[in-house]
């Protein structure tokens, strides 16, 4: 299980919690934790009745094991895990469907940037891991044959992969989407203050305090050490970093891979993201990254989202949009 790059902050202390449930009696906070989507994941949420509070936080949890169950690559059970053995996928469930669709339109419209047909790059640099090296320029070339958006192929029966050897992963995306249908299902029960942590963020009403939810980014040189607070906003947040899940020990090799040249972008070490949903966020940290530091400005202005990166230098940077505290 490899833990996502946030902490959150302006939780109180117990003391804290006690003076707070005196001062507003009704209003009671529960918290699930669970292992799922690869990493740790915690729901808070807050209402005055008990047992709609435990009704919401159950069909949450239910929503977020849905997305896992569908989209898992370690089950070979799994509707995308089931797609990629067979090149096809009859009557996907309406889970699937959204985040596929959702992933397409994202790489359509980032030229390619991200792309969810990265899986077999993926599976190569796996390998070469395994073996104590790294993918040669050629083998890199060849599963690059293999990749590309444009030949998935959706429609009212199913999904079809249109080339050979093809294989998706939805690892970029499915954690943000399973943050906005936790949140979707706690506001469908009446819930109104809640932080869902699925991998990647997303809250309602407020915290603890009765203040704004704030999240504190790491580090990414140092995972102790918060770099910045950064207030939600009523937005959703997810980030990408280089130190999860790298490839090679000077962390230039790692999952967030540039399918135009098939090896890791070399500029930044993380890149945090704003959005309206965590789905977006979670998508646009890859194109923020692969499009490198240059570019970041431009692309926040277009997709209408804020982000904060930092290099592997250790310089950080953050749009204008986001308000620190």
């Amino acid at each position: 299980m490899q833990r996502r790059q946030f902490l959150s902050t302006g939780i109180g202390t117990a003391a804290g919690l006690m003076a707070l449930r005196a001062d507003a009696p009704r209003l009671q906070w529960r918290q699930r934790l669970l292992l799922g989507l690869g990493t740790t994941l915690s729901l808070r949420a807050a209402h005055e009745n008990a047992r709609q509070l435990e009704a919401g936080l159950d069909a949450a949890v239910a929503a977020i094991r849905r997305v896992e169950a569908s989209m898992s690559l370690f089950n070979d059970r799994s509707e995308l895990a089931t797609l990629n053995r067979q090149g096809y996928l009859d009557s996907p469930s309406p889970e699937l469907r959204t985040v596929l669709r959702t992933a397409l339109l994202v790489a359509q419209r980032s030229g390619g940037q991200f792309d969810p047909t990265v899986q077999p790059l993926w599976l190569l640099y796996a390998q070469a891991q395994r073996e104590g090296r790294l993918p040669s320029p050629g083998e890199r070339a060849q599963v690059r044959e293999r990749i590309g958006w444009q030949h998935v192929a959706m429609g009212d029966a199913g999904i079809a992969l249109q080339k050979p050897g093809m294989a998706l992963t939805l690892n970029g995306i499915a954690q943000g989407y399973a943050a906005d249908l936790a949140k979707q299902t706690l506001v469908q029960h009446g819930i109104a203050h809640a932080l869902i942590d699925a991998g990647e963020f997303a809250c309602l009403g407020q915290n603890l305090r009765q203040q704004p939810w704030i999240l504190g980014v790491e580090d990414p040189r140092n995972v102790e050490q918060v770099l910045a607070d950064v207030p939600m906003g009523g937005r959703s947040v997810a980030t990408s970093s280089d130190h999860r899940s790298a490839f090679s020990m000077d962390l230039l090799h790692h999952h967030i891979l540039d399918p135009a040249t098939g090896d890791s972008p070399p500029v930044l070490s993380s890149v945090t993201v704003l959005a309206p949903s965590a789905t977006l966020a979670d998508a646009l940290t890859k194109v923020m990254f692969i499009s490198g530091p240059r570019q970041i400005e431009a692309l926040a202005r277009k997709w209408r989202v804020d982000v904060l990166w930092v290099e592997k230098t250790g310089r950080w940077h953050a749009t204008s949009g986001i308000r620190l505290v």
